[in-house]
C-alpha cells in the first residue's frame, strides 16, 4: 500500500492568524506557557526558533505577533482541508492538525504525479497555499518526503527505495515525534550518530537493548521497514437541511410556512442518528447568494418549532436589509428568498438532554409562551439574567436573550481581587444613591492609598437631607479595588457592608467622588 501524506508546514499560526484577522505574512509564533511552540517562516527568518521564551522571541523580531496555543482551533480550521482531500480520496486520516495522510490515488489518476498535482491545485483553490505531499512505501517515509517538498510541489519516493531517501536525513527529524523523540535525539547525537543512515546500520539487538522499545521501531522507521497502518476516518455525515422555493418568495409568513416540513426532517434526521442540536446556523439565499445568516443557540435543544421561530425572527430582523419597522408592517422581505438552509453547528448525544423522571410539560409551556412574547416584541426584547465574573454587583449582571445560550461572558472562576464575599445582595441599584458615613467624631471616613480606615464608621445616611443618620450596629471591609483608571474608570475605591439599626444591610461604595449605595440584602 503505497502512501499519501498532505503537510501544511506551521498549521497552528496559520489558524490562528486567520481568527485574529492578521495578514498571513506577518511573523507570527503560537506560545504556551511563554515558550514558543510554533513559528511561521517570517518568524524564523527573524532568528525565532521552537522553545524560545517570549522575552527571548520578542527581542529577536520586536514586531511579532504572539498568539496562544488552541488545538481545538487548529482542528477545526484544519476540517476543510479534510474535507477538500476526502472529496478526491476517501479513507483521510488526521494524524494532527497540518498533517494527513490517505492511500495514495496514483491508479485512479494516472500516475501518483498527476494525483498529487490534483491534490495540491485542488487545496490551493481552496485557499490553502503552502502545501507539501510526500508519496512512499510507508507513513514515515511519505511524512519526510513531504517535509522536503517545496511549497505546493511534490516528491515521490520510488517503490523499495524508501531505505535510500531516509539515509541522509539528519535524526533530529525524529523530534517532531514529541517529547520521547527529542529526548532520543539528544542520546542519539551524543552517541556520534547524525543520521538516520548512521542508526539503520546498527544492529536491532543492539539498538533495542540500549534505546527500548521505542528506539527499535524508530530504527526500523529509519530503514523503511515500518508498515505502520493508519486509521481512515469515517466521513461525517450530511446533517444539513434545506428547502428550495421556485418561484421565490418575499412574504415572511409564507417562508415561515414552507420551512416547516424542512425543520421537521432536519430534527427527524439528528434524532434518527441519535443527536440533538444545540446551535444551528440558518441561511437564506437570494439569486444564488446568501443574504441572511446567523448562528442561534438553544439552553437545551432544538425542536422543528423552534427552528420555525428563528426564521421567522431572523427574515424580520436587520439581517436582510431595509427598515425592520416597515418589515414588520408589510410582513415581507427586501430581497425575494430562493433557499432556505438549517446548518447543525453544535450536536450532541441526545442521551445527555433526556426528559426528567415526571417529563418536562411545564418547561415545554413556559419556553412556548416566551417564544410567542419574543415574536410579538422581538427576539433581542426578552432578557434573562446571569451571573459572571467581576467585582461588583452590577458588573457580575449580564443579560442574555432569552433562548440563547450565554457565551462571552467573563469566567466566574478568576480570583477577582477585591470582589465582596457572598452572599450576594438582593437588590443592586441601576443609578447608586449618594450617602454618607461618619465616625465618632462626625468626620467623613475614607480609605487610604493603602487600604486602611481613616476611622470606625458609626453612622450613615441616603440620599442626604431625605432620610434621617441612622447608627451602624456592624460593619464590614474594606476591599479596595483599583480599576479603570488606565481609561478614565472609577479609579481607586473600596466597598463596605453596613447593618443599620433596623437591621437592614446594605453595602456602600467608597469612590473619589465620595460614598453611594450600591446593593441592599434585605
Amino acid at each position: 500500500m503505497r502512501v499519501m501524506v498532505v503537510w501544511c508546514p506551521d498549521w497552528s499560526v496559520v489558524a490562528a492568524l486567520e481568527e485574529a484577522g492578521a495578514s498571513p505574512r506577518s511573523p507570527a509564533a503560537v506560545l504556551h506557557a511563554n515558550v514558543v511552540e510554533v513559528c511561521n517562516g517570517p518568524a524564523r527568518s527573524e532568528g525565532v526558533r521552537r522553545g524560545h521564551r517570549r522575552r527571548d522571541a520578542q527581542a529577536r523580531c520586536p514586531e511579532l505577533v504572539l498568539l496562544p496555543a488552541n488545538p481545538d482551533r487548529d482542528a477545526r480550521a484544519f476540517e476543510p482541508v479534510l474535507a477538500t482531500v476526502e472529496d478526491l480520496r476517501p479513507g483521510v486520516a488526521a494524524l494532527r492538525p497540518g498533517l494527513l495522510a490517505v492511500r495514495a490515488p496514483g491508479s485512479w489518476y494516472g500516475s501518483e504525479t498527476h494525483a498529487a498535482a490534483t491534490v495540491s491545485q485542488a487545496l490551493v483553490e481552496s485557499g490553502v497555499w503552502d502545501v507539501r505531499i510526500g508519496i512512499a512505501d510507508d507513513l514515515f517515509t511519505a511524512e519526510q518526503a513531504a517535509r522536503t517538498a517545496d511549497s505546493q510541489a511534490w516528491v515521490v519516493v520510488p517503490e523499495g527505495s524508501s531505505a535510500t531517501f531516509l539515509r541522509e536525513r539528519p535524526v533530529h527529524v525524529l523530534a517532531d515525534d514529541g517529547p520521547r523523540g527529542r529526548e532520543l535525539v539528544g542520546l542519539l547525537e551524543r552517541l556520534g550518530l547524525h543520521s538516520l543512515g548512521d542508526l539503520a546500520d546498527l544492529p536491532a539487538e543492539a539498538v533495542e537493548h540500549r534505546l527500548g522499545a521505542y528506539g527499535a521501531v524508530v530504527r526500523r522507521r529509519a530503514r523503511g521497514e515500518d508498515r505502520a497502518l493508519f486509521n481512515a476516518r469515517t466521513p461525517p455525515p450530511e446533517l444539513e437541511a434545506q428547502v428550495s422555493f421556485e418561484p421565490a418568495l418575499d412574504s415572511v409568513e409564507a417562508i415561515t410556512f414552507s420551512v416547516r416540513t424542512t425543520a421537521e426532517r432536519f430534527v427527524a434526521q439528528l434524532a434518527h442518528r441519535q443527536l440533538v442540536a444545540t446551535g444551528v446556523r440558518v441561511e437564506a439565499e437570494s439569486d444564488g447568494v446568501v443574504c441572511s445568516s446567523r448562528s442561534w443557540l438553544h439552553p437545551r435543544h432544538f425542536g422543528a418549532r423552534d427552528l420555525v421561530d428563528r426564521v421567522h425572527w431572523q427574515l424580520q430582523s436587520a439581517d436582510v436589509g431595509g427598515s425592520l419597522r416597515a418589515r414588520k408592517e408589510s410582513g415581507s422581505v427586501r430581497a425575494p428568498i430562493e433557499l432556505v438552509r438549517f446548518v447543525p453547528e453544535v450536536v450532541e448525544s441526545a442521551a445527555a438532554h433526556g426528559e426528567a423522571l415526571w417529563g418536562s410539560a411545564s418547561d415545554d409551556l413556559v419556553e412556548r409562551g416566551v417564544a410567542r412574547v419574543q415574536g410579538m416584541v422581538g427576539f433581542d426584547a426578552v432578557l434573562r439574567p446571569v451571573v459572571q465574573g467581576g467585582r461588583s454587583p452590577a458588573v457580575r449582571q449580564a443579560l442574555v436573550p432569552w433562548g440563547e445560550r450565554a457565551v462571552d461572558l467573563r469566567p466566574l472562576d478568576r480570583p477577582w481581587p477585591g470582589r465582596v464575599p457572598g452572599p450576594a445582595p438582593v437588590r443592586v441599584f441601576a443609578t447608586p444613591p449618594a450617602a454618607e458615613v461618619v465616625d465618632d467624631a462626625g468626620q467623613e471616613v475614607c480609605v487610604t492609598e493603602r487600604g486602611v480606615v481613616t476611622g470606625e464608621p458609626r453612622r450613615f445616611r441616603v440620599d442626604g437631607a431625605a432620610f434621617p443618620w441612622q447608627p451602624v450596629t456592624a460593619w464590614a471591609g474594606p476591599w479596595p479595588t483599583d480599576e479603570g483608571w488606565w481609561s478614565g474608570g472609577a479609579g481607586r475605591s473600596a466597598r463596605f457592608q453596613v447593618v443599620g439599626a433596623d437591621g437592614r444591610a446594605w453595602l456602600l461604595l467608597r469612590h473619589p467622588a465620595g460614598w453611594s449605595l450600591e446593593a441592599a440584602y434585605d
